[in-house]
């Protein structure tokens, strides 16, 4: 595991501005990952939606490294930086509304596939019934009641 970097500490007004610029800048460059994420899943393309899946984890931890370095400079930035901690404020009020929509695009994506699989299953288990005149019912089995057969997923489609 490597060494973890000494914490910054902002003693200064330029050190204040840094801070708040490359906090900034790791919040922007996770919400376009999200946005291009969500823009993929949206349009349904999966794959090249979570394609970015390692560099997305890690400008989330690159991300919350940066909180931190804000949270134990907090004195020091309202001091140093009032202006940067009032735009700090107002890019994470945009990037909750981002994250916000990703997670909505993540949920109806999963929960369509999920309809899916359940509708795929279902008619399989219908097809594996056997058909006769009148009301359906199950015919009976020599061998104990029919047990469902299993759904197999292919990943490599």
């Amino acid at each position: 595991m490597p060494p973890r970097p000494e914490p910054v500490r902002v003693a200064d007004a330029a050190a204040a501005e840094r801070l708040v610029a490359e906090t900034l800048g790791r919040m922007s460059a996770l919400e376009a990952a999200l946005e291009a994420e969500s823009a993929h899943v949206r349009a349904g393309r999966l794959r090249e939606g979570l394609a970015g899946e390692a560099a997305k984890a890690a400008l989330a931890g690159a991300y919350l490294t940066g909180l931190e370095e804000v949270k134990a400079n907090a004195v020091a930035l309202a001091r140093f930086a009032p202006a940067g901690i009032a735009a700090l404020r107002e890019a994470h009020r945009r990037f909750a509304a981002v994250l916000e929509r990703n997670q909505a695009v993540l949920a109806t994506a999963r929960s369509v596939s999920e309809g899916l699989l359940k509708s795929l299953s279902a008619d399989l288990a219908r097809a594996d019934q056997p058909q006769g005149y009148g009301r359906a019912r199950p015919m009976p089995s020599p061998y104990g009641p029919a047990r469902a057969t299993p759904l197999v997923l292919s990943r490599s489609l």
